[in-house]
């Protein structure tokens, strides 16, 4: 029941996943959420984030931010980093995420998403066939609606959890 809203992988944040490891498996196609995946809710890009992406960029990875937000919060944060985006992404659906990925000349086998909403972001980017990456929120939530998600998001983890520990074992 919860499956379709599994993360592939866990991550503390953002800036903890190997993404050295993702490129030495062939990915080349990062697909990032903004809000609390790699900022505070409405921040601009800061110097942890302008580190990453240009990191990023070095190792040989197309980015492209891809958010439900309007376009004027978009281009805040895109303003430092440059990189392609997609605004009122309207995820979960796939359209975009498809869109996303014909931007940066790469597909679903060599592409990776990042987010910090498993109703959203997570569950769009598994629709798409992605390989998706969960990561825990940087910020406090600011809207109502995110944090009854959050709540709920809590019984999807506890089964993740839960069907992990058993393929370990």
């Amino acid at each position: 029941m919860f499956k379709k809203f599994y993360p592939k992988e866990c991550a503390e944040s953002s800036y903890d996943i190997n993404y050295k490891r993702i490129y030495e498996r062939g990915y080349r196609g990062i697909l990032f959420d903004i809000d609390n995946t790699l900022v505070k809710h409405d921040a601009p890009a800061d110097e942890k984030a302008i580190r990453l992406i240009n990191d990023l960029k070095q190792m040989g990875f197309q980015i492209c931010l891809i958010s439900n937000n309007g376009e004027e919060r978009v281009k805040l944060f895109n303003k430092e980093v440059k990189l392609k985006f997609i605004f009122d992404a309207g995820k979960p659906m796939v359209k975009n995420y498809n869109k996303a990925m014909k931007l940066m000349g790469t597909n679903t086998s060599n592409t990776i998403f990042v987010g910090d909403q498993l109703f959203t972001d997570i569950y769009g980017a598994n629709r798409a066939g992605l390989r998706s990456y969960f990561v825990k929120p940087i910020g406090p939530e600011i809207e109502v609606q995110i944090k009854i998600k959050r709540k709920l998001e809590k019984i999807v983890i506890f089964f993740y959890n839960k069907q992990n520990r058993r393929n370990k074992i």
